[in-house]
């Protein structure tokens, strides 16, 4: 695709999520969801007139992992009260790992049983299938609660479990696929069990590093603009060189997320540089979510949904039951 046409398309997304957001809130309707029905709607009429659009489910698998992830991570992380956090750090950890880890495998084993194709489907893709599906997405129900007033103390427990959620769910996937890719290595619960920790608990200690050596950068820059592209950098820092350690990339992304999020919310006392920093890291969230759900939306086919309901219908009452459960 040349440059030109990229831009064209780039700029055309972008024009559709500004044009469907007044919508979205107008009616109340999740914007996510709304750009992801779109994109599916015209890839859908495109086909129709028999163009194809080329874009596929693993077209942007890099652009999804190392451009938007690290900003949806940093972003929320950034914002989110670290000493609160802190303070209910051990109650957010125990639902963000063992009962998300719980979740996983009851899911896993419901869609298992439900699909019945052992040969088909091993237990390993249901693994693989219960780790996608866990992860919890509260965002919505954060939005209801703060406008209905529910403590904020709630509000924290449910925002830091959604992080954390997020960064166990790819932090097991990654180990289940592992699995899956080696067949032939003798790979123990005990294997795995240590391997989430060194990959978990090892992100978190890059994150750590980085953050606190962007905050001493942070600390000798004045200018707000400065300020803003240092958090940036020191997203996709903390992103790149934990994936090149081969720990969780997530992981460190939140870590420096909330250490450099922590100072400049709390210690800088320039409101124009907060607020810059903020509105800057919004800008960069909205753009990423508009691209990267209408790009979902046009993966989606009809024929998903016909060749698979069966497999779909499994899929949400697993999920539906593990939350229960979790």
């Amino acid at each position: 695709m040349a440059i030109s046409t990229g831009l064209m398309l780039l700029a055309l997304m972008l024009l559709l999520a500004l044009l469907l957001k007044p919508i979205a809130e107008k009616y109340n309707i999740p914007f996510a969801g709304l750009l992801v029905v779109t994109g599916f709607v015209g890839s859908e009429i495109l086909v129709y007139f028999g163009v194809d659009t080329g874009v596929r489910y693993d077209s942007f698998h890099d652009l999804i992992l190392f451009v938007f992830l690290p900003l949806l991570i940093f972003e929320a992380a950034f914002k989110i009260d670290a000493g609160q956090l802190l303070k209910h750090l051990i109650v957010i950890l125990f639902f963000a790992i063992p009962v998300m880890l719980l979740s996983t495998f009851v899911a896993a084993t419901m869609i298992y049983y439900g699909i019945g194709h052992p040969t088909g489907f091993p237990w390993i893709a249901a693994l693989l299938t219960g780790a996608m599906l866990a992860a919890t997405d509260p965002v919505a129900v954060l939005e209801i609660m703060r406008k209905a007033g529910v403590p904020k103390r709630l509000c924290i427990l449910l925002d830091g479990e959604a992080l954390f959620n997020d960064a166990t769910a790819i932090v097991t996937f990654s180990i289940f696929l592992y699995i899956a890719q080696h067949p032939m290595e003798d790979i123990s619960i005990l294997d795995a069990s240590i391997r989430f920790m060194v990959v978990f608990f090892g992100g978190a200690i890059i994150g750590l590093f980085i953050g606190f050596t962007f905050l001493f950068l942070s600390r000798i820059l004045h200018d707000y603009i400065q300020q803003a592209i240092v958090t940036l950098i020191a997203a996709y820092i903390s992103y790149l060189v934990a994936d090149s350690l081969n720990v969780s990339g997530v992981m460190s992304v939140l870590v420096a997320g909330m250490v450099l999020g922590r100072v400049i919310h709390h210690d800088f006392q320039d409101h124009e540089k907060r607020s810059f920093v903020d509105d800057f890291w919004s800008f960069n969230v909205y753009v990423a979510e508009a691209i990267m759900f209408l790009l979902m939306g046009v993966t989606i086919t009809v024929g998903m949904f016909t060749d698979n309901w069966l497999a779909m219908l499994i899929g949400i009452a697993a999920v539906l039951i593990a939350r229960g459960v979790g």
